[in-house]
Parts: structure tokens; sequence; C-alpha cells
């Protein structure tokens, strides 16, 4: 295994892709089209990122980086931070479900999702409302067949 492996595999893509397509996460959300790498309409909306912690290791084979979950609702207020809370929690749940999923040939392996603190209330400057969620992640390349 090389480096580039390492450097290859990326945990926002895993997790972005698994939650863009998880019904839980699509329900909470009220429909699809609601989780992307952006902050966007339509309300509320789920945003995957790279977060700010995390642990590279020596960078060899599994790395645990921190993935951010933000929860977005309306610039009005709506729906409010028990309904984001939730959606955010709804999230972190279907995420943590990646570890049981079988390995897919040519694919990274997540291995282990916890949470890296606690989830965060924290509206932006203009009042849109946001709630955080980081969530340490380990992840490692595919494993290569003889």
């Amino acid at each position: 295994m090389s480096s580039a492996d390492i450097a290859d595999v990326d945990p926002v893509a895993v997790v972005l892709a698994w939650l863009a397509e998880h019904p839980k996460v699509t329900a909470a959300l009220g429909g699809h089209g609601r989780v992307s790498g952006i902050r966007e309409a339509p309300w509320p909306h789920l945003r995957v990122a790279p977060g700010a912690g995390g642990d590279l290791r020596a960078l060899e084979w599994a790395t645990e980086p921190e993935v951010t979950l933000e929860v977005y609702g309306d610039p009005s207020g709506w729906p409010g931070p028990h309904a984001l809370r939730r959606i955010a929690l709804v999230a972190a749940l279907a995420a943590k479900e990646l570890v049981d999923q079988p390995a897919a040939p040519g694919q990274p392996v997540v291995s282990a999702i916890r949470p890296s603190g606690v989830l965060i209330d924290s509206p932006l400057a203009d009042g849109q409302p946001r709630h955080i969620f980081g969530l340490l992640t380990t992840i490692h390349p595919p494993q290569e067949l003889p």
C-alpha cells in the first residue's frame, strides 16, 4: 500500500453518498436533494463537510478524520432548533450504519464512526439556524486482492 492510497480515501464523499440515499435521512429532511457538500436550499438541508479534528495516526492504512454534519434551517428560522437537532441525530445514526455494510470491491472501508464532541446549536451571523455535529470516521483504503 502506498501513501497515495490513503490520500485517495475521501471520508466526506463516502459519508455524503451514503446519507444522500438513506431513507431515514431523506424522510427527516422532507425529501430528496437535501444532502450535499454545500449550504443551499431547499431547507432544511444537510451539509457533509471535512471537520477540523480527527487523527491521521501515522498516515498508515486506517485513519480517523472528522466528518462534520451541518443541518441548516430556512433563513426565516424554520423548522426550529428541536427539529434541526433531531435531523442531525438521525443523520449521525444513519452514518453509523456504514460500519455494518459489506465492503464493496474497490471502495474504502469504514470500520468505526463515533462522535467527536457534542451536538452544537450554532446559528449563522445572519440568524439562519444551524446545528453542527462532528463524527470521527475510521476509514481505510480498499483491500487489495491477492
